[in-house]
């Protein structure tokens, strides 16, 4: 067996194993508020971190301006609630057109 099959069998186990977990330890492990309100915390900056990285750099280097212009098109869309289609349209669109424009 390869180190690469090897490697994709110990994740899929993990990530089974880690599934598995909140079920069967639901109602028998009590976590203080403070924990949970620092999970939560932490998800939503582990979120934020992958959009700005993926947002932002490209290949290790920034990706211009036209991406995070984009992006926060979309987000704004997002926000103000609009269709899903509209969001990814406009983000899309806008990068589109400043990418054109010469502003890469």
């Amino acid at each position: 067996m390869s180190a690469t099959v090897a490697m994709i069998l110990a994740l899929a186990v993990g990530t089974y194993a880690f599934r598995l977990v909140g079920p069967v330890l639901h109602g028998r492990i009590d976590i203080s508020p403070r924990v949970q309100e620092l999970l939560s915390t932490g998800a939503v900056v582990l979120l934020v971190a992958l959009l700005a990285t993926g947002a932002l750099t490209e290949t290790g280097h920034f990706a211009g301006w036209a991406r995070p212009a984009g992006v926060l098109v979309g987000g704004l869309l997002a926000w103000r609630r609009a269709p899903f289609v509209v969001v990814v349209l406009g983000a899309a669109g806008t990068t589109a057109l400043l990418r054109a424009a010469g502003l890469a």
